[in-house]
């Protein structure tokens, strides 16, 4: 439970940064990412441009993963953040 908190946490203060842009170059996208095959058709009109919004998918290997996007100014996605969410089992 904390590291969702934790997750959340910090996804809100990448969203609160005064920093319109992000300057990385990004992450590489993966199958599951939401820019996999290319930027998304619709742009994200009603949402500021630096904000930040999580996705979780599951990879072609069958892992849970995070990934933390930031909307650029000219409305495309940048992945600014990846994590391999541990696997649980039914007994833990």
């Amino acid at each position: 439970m904390k590291p969702a908190i934790i997750g959340l946490v910090g996804t809100l203060i990448l969203a609160g940064c005064s920093a319109v842009s992000y300057n990385g170059p990004g992450l590489e996208p993966i199958p599951g990412s939401i820019t996999y095959n290319g930027q998304p058709r619709s742009k994200l009109t009603k949402s500021p441009a630096g904000s930040a919004f999580p996705h979780d998918f599951i990879d072609q290997y069958g892992r849970q993963v995070e990934e933390t996007y930031i909307i650029q100014p000219d409305r495309s996605l940048i992945i600014a953040h990846r994590r391999y969410k541990p696997i649980r089992f039914f007994g833990d």
